[in-house]
C-alpha cells in the first residue's frame, strides 16, 4: 500500500490553453496535472495514499516542464516517457496504462477503450477511469469520445479537448 508523501513539487508553466499546472513527487512522478492555475485543484485529486502533506512551488519540474512545453509546442511524444503515479483499483491502474498507450492523433470510443481495457462490456467503466484520472496530458483521457466522434466529458473543459484533439490531428 502506498504512504502518503510528505513533499512535492509544482510548477504552473503558459500554455496556448491557458495555465497548466503540475505536481510531482520526488522521483519525478506526476502525481496530478491539469489546465488551472489553482494546485488546491489538483491536490484534491491526488488519491489520499499519495496526497503530499506539503507542497514546494518551483519554477521548473525539469523533464516534466520541459514535457509540457514541448507537447504544446508539437512534439506529441513528449509527453510518453514522463513517469505517473496514480492510486485505485486494479482496473483503473490498468485503465490508465491503456490510454497512455493510445497514440496521439487516434482516438477512440469509450466502447474501444473498455475493450482494450480487457472488460468490454464496462463503458461506464472506461468513462469513470477517464473522469478519475488526475494525471491530465500524461494519461490522455481526452483521447477518448464517445460513439459518433461527440466529444464526452473533459475535466478541463471541452474547449480545451477540443484544442488537443485538433493540436494531436
Amino acid at each position: 500500500m502506498p504512504t502518503t508523501i510528505s513533499l512535492a513539487d509544482t510548477a504552473t508553466v503558459t500554455t496556448p490553453i491557458g495555465p497548466f499546472t503540475a505536481v510531482v513527487d520526488a522521483d519525478g512522478a506526476v502525481l496530478a496535472s491539469g489546465w488551472t492555475g489553482d494546485v488546491s485543484t489538483l491536490t484534491s485529486v491526488i488519491h489520499p495514499t499519495l496526497r503530499p502533506a506539503e507542497l514546494r512551488q518551483r519554477d521548473s519540474l525539469g523533464a516534466v516542464t520541459t514535457a509540457i512545453t514541448d507537447y504544446h509546442a508539437g512534439d506529441l511524444t513528449a509527453i510518453d516517457g514522463i513517469p505517473v503515479r496514480q492510486h485505485s483499483g486494479e482496473f483503473l491502474l490498468h485503465a490508465w496504462e491503456v490510454l497512455r498507450k493510445v497514440p496521439a492523433g487516434e482516438p477512440i470510443t469509450y466502447t474501444e477503450f473498455a475493450g482494450l481495457a480487457g472488460r468490454p462490456a464496462a463503458t461506464r467503466a472506461a468513462a469513470s477511469a477517464c473522469a478519475r484520472n488526475a494525471a491530465a496530458l500524461f494519461v490522455p483521457c481526452h483521447r477518448v469520445l464517445r460513439i459518433g466522434g461527440a466529444l464526452g466529458g473533459f475535466r478541463w473543459g471541452l474547449d480545451a479537448k477540443r484544442w488537443l484533439l485538433d493540436h494531436e490531428g
